[in-house]
């Protein structure tokens, strides 16, 4: 009795320290984001007076949104944010169903030149985007488009260059190739006999059992969508089109610049545009949580 009970004891210990490891771990992560709310509804002055203390993190003194309405009247923030969810859920809808119909393709089918494909496919990952970035620029610069203006050449200060480069993407592919290989392909097989083509098995057999991959492929696609910045940096000059990373650059200097002679920089309204940004990464993420983990513990990337 007394071994069960030690034993009992040692896992019940265990567990407390793991669950309490892992509470510590959250409470350190989410300092920062706490520190960016709670400072986004405090005046400058006060942030700065906080900053050495943990009032830095409690939302006491002079409490207001004002911050957020000075953001909004300072640039044009709205603009950027729906540029940026524009861009991020055009390219993460249409990659999720390029991609996964690629990684059926190759995971699924059987032609010749099958492994050959995948392996060029996963050798671009070793490619920085930056050793590309040039040439891409030359590239896009000289395409035609259809548009409201009628034919015109480069696609320089417009939504499709943002979006249309970055819908293929190799490491989803190879994700959803290392999923696709995970499911029985007895399934497959069985439609195959019902008569069902390729695509009928892709979309009414593989896709309806394939959520925690394509939730996982869409939170990481959505998170690099949405901190793009080289990129938009280097095509995009026009407000109209501008997404919130390189909106960011352009409101600090503008509110830095208007406040040049107050002897203080705008900290509470620079916090409240952080905050406006991150929100819709946190709905994301928070959304496709539970299948986010449960591909990860399922599959993850495994051979």
């Amino acid at each position: 009795m007394n071994l069960i009970l030690s034993i009992k004891q040692k896992r019940a210990l265990f567990l407390a320290l793991r669950y309490g490891l892992m509470s510590l771990l959250a409470v350190i992560f989410a300092f920062p984001i706490v520190f960016m709310m709670v400072s986004s509804l405090k005046p400058s002055l006060q942030i700065l007076r906080d900053s050495s203390s943990l009032m830095a993190f409690v939302p006491m003194g002079d409490i207001s949104i004002d911050n957020y309405f000075k953001a909004f009247e300072r640039a044009p923030i709205g603009l950027f944010v729906y540029n940026s969810l524009m861009v991020t859920l055009v390219t993460m809808g249409l990659g999720l169903f390029i991609n996964s119909m690629a990684a059926f393709a190759l995971a699924n089918m059987r032609w010749k030149g099958q492994q050959v494909v995948l392996s060029v496919i996963i050798a671009t990952l070793i490619l920085p985007f930056e050793t590309i970035a040039i040439p891409l620029l030359m590239v896009v610069s000289r395409l035609p488009w259809l548009g409201p203006e009628g034919l015109t050449y480069g696609w320089l200060n417009s939504y499709q260059v943002q979006i249309i480069p970055f819908i293929v993407d190799a490491f989803s592919i190879f994700l959803f190739v290392q999923f696709f290989k995970s499911l029985p392909y007895e399934l497959i097989e069985a439609a195959r006999i019902d008569g069902a083509g390729w695509f009928r098995i892709y979309a009414q057999v593989i896709v309806p059992i394939s959520g925690p991959v394509f939730a996982t492929a869409a939170i990481l696609r959505g998170l690099f969508m949405w901190n793009q910045y080289l990129w938009p940096s280097m095509v995009i000059q026009s407000t109209q089109y501008r997404p919130v990373m390189v909106g960011l650059g352009y409101f600090w200097q503008l509110t830095s610049s208007n406040t040049a002679g107050e002897g203080i920089l705008p900290w509470g309204e620079l916090m409240a545009y952080l905050t406006i940004i991150t929100i819709p990464v946190i709905v994301l993420f928070l959304a496709l949580q539970r299948a986010f983990v449960e591909s990860i513990a399922t599959t993850g990337i495994k051979g």
